[in-house]
């Protein structure tokens, strides 16, 4: 029985196979047909795919075209990022010296170059009270003389010279009082004389009763700034007075007499300037505004090179004094721009800088005054100039 469906059963495995064939046969026809209809899928899809991507580049090459050869993103983008580094708010702290950072100020230039700044000018009696502020950050650039600017940076105040504003001439002298009876700095001894301690003055009131071969104690020197010396003047409580313009014409007027000046005292090697400095961290932030800061003080001093009358008039007006006695003051100093600043003699490229030299002097002088503790070595005066804003 078994032999005999064993002998059956490649009958029946023969129509299977056959069926089996057959089937296979429908099924590849099936999945033919299904293959050909899932390939026209895309077929009448593709249209509107390719249509959507040729609209999309369409759009996109306007705009890029637009940008790159009709407004040169080069050279449009830059101003707008130069822009969004310029500060909200600048506080610039400054002093009634008829120099170009005044000049700009009573034309309003500054507000006309930063007009979405916010500009606050604060105003100071000397450098002292400006290196004190600076160090509290109450202001953001500040005028100080050459004095207070090497305490400063002996005191490693974080703030650096970016402009000369001045170098001091015949504007800031040494006046007496006719009564007094001196006729030099010789006739000091035993006198009570004036200046604003850590100034220019006071610098050069020392170097001058050194010069005459007087030592400071053998002269009654008096901390006081200007507003107070003119009201001590005219009270008659001192005898003489180291100060600056415009104070300096009132004493002159009220009994006074020259007996020696800063420009006098510069011709023997002793300099003195009124300096533009900013605060480190302020001009890490914002060296546009800074450049273009500069910029303004060159454009108050091409004024005044080119139309000193209308300068005098300007700045007599802020201080209420005439403006012929405004530009024999403005005469009285050396103005400089920042080309000329570029200069080895002055700020240079800070390294070898005529001016750091200035400061070293003058910190090294004020030690032997005692009138700071120490003074640093040469390159810290070097590292105090900053020059980015002077270039072209």
């Amino acid at each position: 029985m078994i032999q005999g469906v064993g002998v059956k059963m490649p009958s029946i495995n023969k129509k299977r196979s056959w069926f089996g064939v057959v089937m296979l046969s429908l099924v590849l026809l099936v999945m033919s047909a299904c293959g050909s209809k899932e390939t026209d899928k895309p077929a009448d899809t593709a249209p509107a795919v390719e249509s959507k991507t040729q609209a999309e580049p369409d759009k996109e090459p306007a705009k890029t075209t637009e940008a790159t050869t009709d407004k040169e993103p080069v050279k449009t983008e830059e101003p707008a990022k130069a822009e969004a580094v310029l500060p909200k708010e600048v506080r610039i702290g400054f002093q009634v010296i008829p120099n170009a950072e005044l000049l700009a100020k009573t034309l309003g230039l500054v507000e006309k170059k930063f007009p979405d700044v916010k500009v606050n000018w604060v105003q100071f009696d000397s450098g002292r009270d400006v290196n004190t502020a600076l160090a509290s950050g109450g202001i953001d650039l500040g005028l100080a003389g050459s004095v207070p600017v090497a305490i400063g940076v002996a005191n490693k105040l974080e703030y650096q010279v970016y402009f000369l504003h001045d170098i001091i001439g015949d504007n800031e002298a040494l006046a007496v009082r006719n009564s007094a009876g001196v006729t030099d700095v010789s006739g000091l001894k035993g006198k009570k004389v004036a200046a604003p301690f850590g100034s220019t003055t006071h610098f050069s009131l020392l170097s001058a009763l050194k010069d005459s071969g007087l030592e400071a104690s053998e002269v009654t020197v008096l901390d006081l700034q200007p507003p107070d010396i003119l009201a001590a003047w005219q009270r008659g409580d001192i005898d003489a007075a180291f100060v600056w313009q415009p104070t300096l014409a009132k004493l002159l007027e009220d009994d006074g007499t020259v007996i020696t000046t800063a420009k006098q005292l510069a011709e023997k090697g002793i300099i003195t300037a009124d300096v533009g400095i900013v605060s480190t961290k302020f001009a890490d932030q914002y060296p546009q505004f800074l450049k273009q800061y500069v910029a303004v003080l060159d454009e108050a001093i091409a004024f005044y090179r080119s139309q000193p009358e209308q300068a005098a008039k300007s700045i007599g007006d802020f201080i209420n004094q005439s403006a012929e006695d405004s530009l024999s003051q403005m005469n009285e100093l050396v103005w400089l721009s920042s080309e000329e600043q570029r200069d080895a003699q002055y700020l240079g490229e800070a390294a070898g800088s005529g001016f750091a030299k200035v400061l070293k002097e003058t910190g090294d002088f004020l030690v032997t005054q005692e009138a700071i503790a120490s003074s640093p070595d040469l390159a810290a005066y070097e590292a105090g100039i900053r020059v980015d804003g002077l270039q072209p």
